[in-house]
């Protein structure tokens, strides 16, 4: 996370040294186009390129960070782990294992990708489990 914040604010940093240094130019030659404004514009773009590139990259890297934590805290409510944890209260679900949860979470991705290749036979599909997530009797949510 260092990186990307120390990457951002060398961009950004840049970014603006560009800017006032058109502007300076600009100033030197009395608002005239000449080669070094030319110049100073055209390095302008290029550190406002990359100071895109940069909060791009940012961006990503907060999306990532919200879902890892989102799913984090899906897990933790699924499992219960919150519920026990400074007296906070629950959903009132009964906890289920993280292993079902992962178990239940790749049968859903199964049945995604089989409804996506056109299989055709959603009913099939669910009374057919793939192999890696079988069902599992053991579990009284899933008898309803």
């Amino acid at each position: 996370m260092d990186n990307i914040v120390d990457s951002l604010n060398s961009a950004y940093q840049e970014f603006v040294g560009a800017a006032a240094h058109v502007l300076e130019t600009k100033e030197s030659s009395a608002a005239q186009k000449t080669a070094a404004t030319d110049a100073a514009l055209e390095n302008f773009k290029q550190k406002w390129e990359l100071f895109r590139v940069a909060c791009d990259q940012a961006e990503e890297f907060v999306e990532s960070i919200k879902q890892r934590i989102g799913s984090e805290c899906l897990v933790d409510e699924a499992t219960g782990y919150m519920a026990g944890k400074s007296g906070q209260h629950s959903t009132g679900l009964p906890p289920i294992s993280a292993v079902r949860l992962e178990q239940m979470s790749k049968a859903v991705r199964w049945l995604v990708i089989e409804l996506q290749h056109g299989s055709g036979n959603a009913g099939g599909a669910a009374t057919h489990a793939h192999p890696s997530a079988p069902f599992d009797a053991r579990f009284p949510e899933d008898a309803a």
